[in-house]
């Protein structure tokens, strides 16, 4: 449904990692090599960075397809950047939401993105409305599944929650409550990255002081590592670790059954 990414490392133009590779997010917008769901992600385009100094990341978000915006060239080509997270839109459903529904979403030193549909929106995520603070739901955004998930994340955040634990304990309640869902997440403070693998691709690249992870490889350099499904990546500039994450559907499924007189 989306392809997205995030990087850590030394300074770089933002068109050095979207724009210049061979199979940049600017091309995997038209012409994706892994994407399991969708075509095309032309519904909605965005980048969030960090300047020197700033902890609140700056954003450039367009409803329309990232080709057709000569501005995102220009300014991709000269803003540099030590911390990103970009994603290009294929809209679940259509909406008037325009360049509000489309990632990075951000609050305070936070970006994220989602990958994926929730099955069954928005009835399916319904009684998860009542977990959250009225403020929160009246404030989102935009009124997609996404923008939903991220008020979950961000609420956790808020809370105290680490990064790993906000993304990890929101993919299982969402998991739970809409089987089916395909929920890659990702996140970044400018300072780690926290994804999930759930239902779609997710790769990582590391090297001297910096990482990448991404929705699936911008080139073709065989260091790139694929994600398993159903895992949790925390990252940082020097480390990428992966923890595997418990499927609730995957339970539920191994229950024994009253009926069966077990």
């Amino acid at each position: 449904m989306c392809r997205h990414i995030a990087f850590l490392g030394e300074e770089s133009p933002l068109g050095a990692l979207l724009v210049d590779p061979p199979h940049a997010l600017y091309r995997q917008s038209w012409a994706p090599r892994r994407q399991r769901h969708g075509t095309v992600n032309a519904d909605g385009f965005g980048v969030g960075w960090y300047a020197e100094g700033d902890p609140a990341p700056a954003r450039y978000r367009r409803a329309g397809p990232i080709w057709a915006d000569l501005s995102f060239a220009d300014l991709a080509r000269v803003v540099r950047s030590r911390a990103l997270l970009a994603a290009v839109r294929d809209a679940t459903l259509s909406g008037a939401d325009a360049e509000a529904a489309a990632a990075p979403f951000a609050a305070g030193s936070w970006l994220f993105s989602h990958n994926g549909a929730v099955t069954g929106w928005p009835g399916s995520l319904a009684p998860l409305v009542r977990t959250l603070p009225a403020v929160d739901v009246l404030s989102m955004e935009a009124r997609n599944d996404s923008a939903f998930v991220w008020a979950l994340v961000l609420a956790r955040l808020r809370a105290g929650d680490t990064g790993a634990q906000a993304l990890g304990d929101t993919v299982q309640e969402v998991a739970a409550a809409a089987p089916g869902s395909r929920l890659n997440l990702l996140l970044t403070d400018g300072r780690t990255i926290t994804a999930t693998a759930w239902g779609d691709t997710l790769w990582y690249l590391t090297g001297p002081g910096r990482t990448v992870v991404a929705s699936e490889p911008h080139d073709d350099d065989p260091h790139w590592q694929e994600v398993p499904d159903r895992t949790l990546l925390t990252a940082t500039r020097t480390e990428v670790l992966l923890t595997p994450l418990k499927d609730p559907g995957a339970d539920a499924a191994m229950a024994p059954s009253e009926e069966a007189g077990t």
